[in-house]
């Protein structure tokens, strides 16, 4: 993957969170706030707990980090896999906005 290849995917992935997340508040689903500085994502929860979402340029890599743990995932085949386990990107971020959102929260790609 080129680098430009790398920017255009990560920032779709950003995208469609910040998407998604614009949508729950519109819904008044769950109040997430979000804070994105370039290649990071901050949602914060009503709980006070945080999900960070990451771009890595140089490794071509997304990372995830919350209270449970930190995630590595690397673009394989169209999809963005954990480097540890292979689950996908979004799975995990939705099993972990769950968690932090205290409600069965689904987030996917655009």
């Amino acid at each position: 993957m080129t680098d430009a290849d790398y920017d255009a995917r990560t920032d779709a992935v950003l995208a469609s969170i910040e998407s998604t997340i614009d949508a729950w508040l519109d819904d008044d689903t769950i109040d997430i706030d979000q804070h994105r500085t370039g290649g990071l994502l901050e949602l914060a929860f009503p709980d006070r707990s945080k999900i960070v979402v990451n771009t890595q340029p140089p490794l071509h890599e997304l990372w995830l980090a919350s209270r449970r743990g930190g995630y590595h995932f690397k673009f394989v085949d169209g999809r963005w896999l954990d480097t540890k386990d292979g689950k996908e990107f979004f799975a995990r971020l939705s099993e972990e906005a769950s968690h932090h959102g205290g409600k069965p929260l689904t987030l996917s790609a655009a």
